[in-house]
C-alpha cells in the first residue's frame, strides 16, 4: 500500500471517528508516523482528502448497484441493491461514514461532483422502485418519492449500528421484510 494510499485510509478513519473538522492535518501526520509538512506532498489541502473518501464511496455505492442483475424480477433487484447498498456500508464502514455524514463540508467543485453523484444514486434507486410498481410487484399508489426517502434511510443509517458480527444477508432479510409488508397489521389501515 502506498503512502497516498495509507492517508486515505486513515483519513477515512479519522473523520469517521473525530469528523471533518474534528481531524487536524497534524493528526493526519501523526497516524502515519511522518512530519506534518511531508502531507502536502500527497495532498494540496485536507478537503482533497475529504473528497477523494466522498467520492470513492459515491463509486463504490454506485458499482455495487451495477451488480444488481438486469434480469431479476424488480421486487428481487429492490432486496439485491439493499443487500449490495448494506455490504458496502459493511466492508467500508469508515468510508461509508464520511460519505454519509461529512460530506456536507465539501465545498466547490468536490461538492458538486458529490451531490451529482449522489443524486445520480438516488435515481437510481428510484428507477428500481419505479420498475417495481409497473411489474405489480408494489402497490400502484406508491409515492415513489417517499418511498426512495424510506430505502435510503434504512439503508444509509446502517453504519451507525453495524458491527464486526453483523449479518448483513440476515439483516437484508429482515428490513425489506418490513419495507415490503410495513409495520401495521393484517386489518389496520
Amino acid at each position: 500500500m502506498t503512502t497516498r494510499d495509507r492517508l486515505s485510509v486513515e483519513a477515512a478513519r479519522l473523520f469517521a471517528e473525530r469528523g471533518y473538522h474534528g481531524t487536524s492535518v497534524n493528526d493526519l501526520a501523526v497516524a502515519l508516523g511522518i512530519q506534518k509538512s511531508s502531507l502536502y506532498s500527497y495532498i494540496s489541502c485536507k478537503e482533497d482528502l475529504l473528497a477523494d473518501i466522498a467520492l470513492t464511496g459515491a463509486a463504490a455505492f454506485h458499482a455495487a448497484l451495477d451488480k444488481v442483475p438486469e434480469n431479476t424480477a424488480p421486487a428481487q433487484r429492490l432486496q439485491l441493491a439493499l443487500r449490495e447498498h448494506l455490504g458496502v456500508v459493511e466492508g467500508q464502514l469508515d468510508v461509508a461514514t464520511v460519505w454519509l455524514q461529512e460530506w456536507r463540508y465539501l465545498t466547490g467543485d468536490y461538492r458538486e461532483l458529490f451531490v451529482t453523484e449522489r443524486h445520480r444514486y438516488e435515481l437510481r434507486i428510484r428507477d428500481l422502485l419505479d420498475a417495481a410498481v409497473e411489474a405489480g410487484d408494489l402497490r400502484k399508489d406508491l409515492d415513489a418519492d417517499y418511498a426512495t426517502l424510506v430505502f435510503l434511510s434504512v439503508a444509509n443509517w446502517a453504519y451507525t449500528w453495524f458491527t464486526a458480527d453483523t449479518d448483513v444477508e440476515q439483516v437484508t432479510t429482515k428490513l425489506m421484510s418490513i419495507l415490503l409488508r410495513g409495520i401495521g397489521s393484517e386489518g389496520s389501515g
